[in-house]
């Protein structure tokens, strides 16, 4: 595809986004979320070539929330391979993000990396055998190395203000932790996961960080692996199924790419071998993803033939 065909379709659907009243409701549980304006929108697309087509708040950075477990499950998988799923499922959830009533259940075992539960699984499995602070460094390093940017960095009133009102992720994490599914003392696991949610990225530096999913495993402006390509066919496939929470049938149903959403209205989606893609909208949808980003997914996909299910 011309550079200039993307760029025109990035600039239409920003536009056509600026225009809409329907934007959703910004998360008001995380006190610093409520205070993001939700007029704002940004769209980023990274093609093969490293071109990338802008629109809208595309430098402006966003409380990446859950969009980090993407990266933390990498990191994870790396560390431990295959053990990884002795704590976490690979399963869509069919349940609210923070719920605690699968956990019950099934035994302390969270339903997929994605979901709040399964994701501090995660957090603590990367925490076992270092300090809170080095385990929190090896994360925001590993960010930074992925967008090529050293200045992408932790808010630190958005991970303290997690932390202040943290009341249910602190009753999962005890809950597993009676299962014997963490290991670590539950607030220095918890501790590292407000502080990885609480990430911020522009929507450049979030399509460049996940350029390594488009292109199996590999970043293709350096040519490091990042991950083998199965690895990488694998963290997409739980990205279909799982990274939308229970909206993720809708998500795959109307946008027809794998993608992880965040509340703090960010979801990063990836054309596998054309595309990384960041859309920021705040506003979200009854389900926690947002409103306008899968809008403009879903308009991306239709115009440029790249539902990985068939134009």
């Amino acid at each position: 595809m011309k550079p200039d065909h993307l760029d025109n379709i990035v600039a239409e659907i920003a536009d056509e986004m600026a225009q809409r009243t329907d934007r959703g409701e910004v998360a008001s549980y995380i006190p610093e979320l409520a205070n993001v304006d939700p007029q704002r929108f940004g769209l980023v697309v990274i093609d093969a070539d490293g071109h990338v087509a802008a629109g809208g708040d595309a430098d402006v950075p966003f409380s990446i929330q859950s969009i980090s477990k993407v990266f933390t499950l990498t990191l994870a998988l790396g560390k431990a391979g295959d053990r990884v799923w002795r704590r976490v499922g690979r399963e869509p959830s069919g349940s609210a993000f923070n719920s605690i009533v699968q956990l019950e259940r099934e035994r302390g075992i969270p339903r997929n990396p994605f979901i709040n539960a399964g994701a501090i699984a995660v957090t603590d499995l990367i925490l076992s055998g270092h300090q809170p602070r080095e385990a929190l460094g090896e994360i925001l390093r590993f960010m930074q190395f992925l967008g090529g940017d050293d200045s992408i960095v932790i808010d630190e009133a958005v991970a303290a203000s997690e932390q202040r009102t943290g009341f249910r992720n602190a009753a999962l994490a005890n809950y597993m932790k009676s299962f014997g599914v963490l290991d670590n003392p539950v607030e220095y696991t918890l501790g590292v996961y407000f502080h990885h949610c609480a990430i911020a990225m522009s929507c450049r530096q979030l399509a460049m960080a996940g350029r390594f999913l488009a292109h199996n495993g590999r970043n293709p402006s350096t040519g490091h692996n990042v991950v083998s390509p199965q690895r990488a066919r694998r963290i997409n496939a739980l990205m279909l199924t799982c990274g939308h929470y229970d909206g993720s049938g809708e998500f795959a149903y109307r946008v027809g790419l794998p993608g992880k959403s965040g509340v703090g209205g960010g979801v990063l989606a990836v054309a596998p071998g054309k595309a990384s893609i960041a859309v920021w909208s705040p506003g979200l949808d009854a389900a926690g993803n947002s409103h306008l980003g899968r809008i403009a997914l879903e308009a991306l996909t239709k115009r440029l033939g790249w539902s990985i299910f068939g134009v």
